[in-house]
C-alpha cells in the first residue's frame, strides 16, 4: 500500500468519478433534447451577425470564464481561419466591472455596459446556472429595454429565468459543474454552425489550441 494510504480511498475515489462521469454522459446526451433552440439560436446569432449586430455574452464566476470563452471563439476562430466575428463578453473588462461596482451596486454591472455598448439588433448570451443572479437577471432587462434579443443557459432552478429570454437553455440539474459542463457543450455547438453558416467555403483548420 502507498504511504500515507487509507485503506478504501481508491474505491471511494472510483465510484466518485464513475458516477461523475455517468452524470455527465446522461447530461450531455440530453444535449439532443436541445436540438430545436439550437437551430433557432444560430439562426438569430447569424442574422444579427450579418446585419451587423454584435454577440454579447456575460455571467458569473465558471460562467464567466465560459462567457468569456464562447466570445473568443467568435473574435478569434473556432474551426475556421475566417474573418473576425463581433462578440465580447461583458465580465471581461476589470475596470468596468470595479467601477460600476463601485458606483452603482454589483447588481448593474452587466445592466450598465449593455447601455452603453449595445444597440438594437444585437444578441445577448447570458449565463446563469441558478437563473438567480442580480446582475444577470438585471442584464436581461436592459436588454429588453434597448431590443437586444436574449439567449439564456441554466440548471433545473432557472426555469423561469430561461422562459425570461427570447431563447432559453435548461440544463436538468442542479450540480454546477454538470450544468457548466452541458452549457460549454451547447456554446461550442453555438460557435461550430455559426462559423459553418457565415463561412460555408472556408476550409477547416487543424490544432485548435
Amino acid at each position: 500500500m502507498t504511504k500515507g494510504r487509507r485503506p478504501g480511498t481508491d474505491s471511494g475515489h472510483r465510484a466518485s468519478l464513475a458516477a461523475g462521469i455517468a452524470d455527465a454522459a446522461r447530461l450531455a446526451a440530453l444535449a439532443a433534447a436541445h436540438e430545436e433552440h439550437l437551430i433557432e439560436a444560430i439562426a438569430l446569432a447569424t442574422g444579427a451577425l450579418r446585419a451587423g449586430h454584435q454577440i454579447l455574452f456575460c455571467g458569473n464566476g465558471g460562467s464567466a470564464a465560459e462567457a468569456a470563452h464562447l466570445a473568443a471563439e467568435l473574435a478569434g476562430r473556432f474551426y475556421l481561419d475566417r474573418a473576425p466575428l463581433h462578440a465580447l463578453a461583458l465580465n471581461d473588462s476589470v475596470p468596468a466591472l470595479t467601477a460600476v461596482a463601485n458606483d452603482y451596486g454589483y447588481e448593474f454591472v452587466f445592466a450598465r455596459q449593455l447601455l452603453a455598448i449595445g444597440r438594437s439588433g444585437d444578441v445577448l448570451v447570458a449565463l446563469s446556472t441558478s437563473g438567480r443572479s442580480p446582475n444577470v437577471l438585471k442584464a436581461l432587462a436592459a436588454a429588453r429595454e434597448i431590443g437586444i434579443q436574449t439567449i439564456g443557459l441554466t440548471g433545473r432552478r432557472g426555469r423561469r429565468f430561461a422562459a425570461a429570454c427570447d431563447l432559453g437553455f435548461v440544463v436538468d440539474s442542479d450540480d454546477t459543474a454538470r450544468i457548466q459542463e452541458v452549457h460549454l457543450l451547447l456554446g461550442h455547438l453555438l460557435c461550430a454552425r455559426i462559423e459553418a453558416e457565415l463561412f460555408p467555403r472556408v476550409t477547416t483548420r487543424s490544432g485548435r489550441s
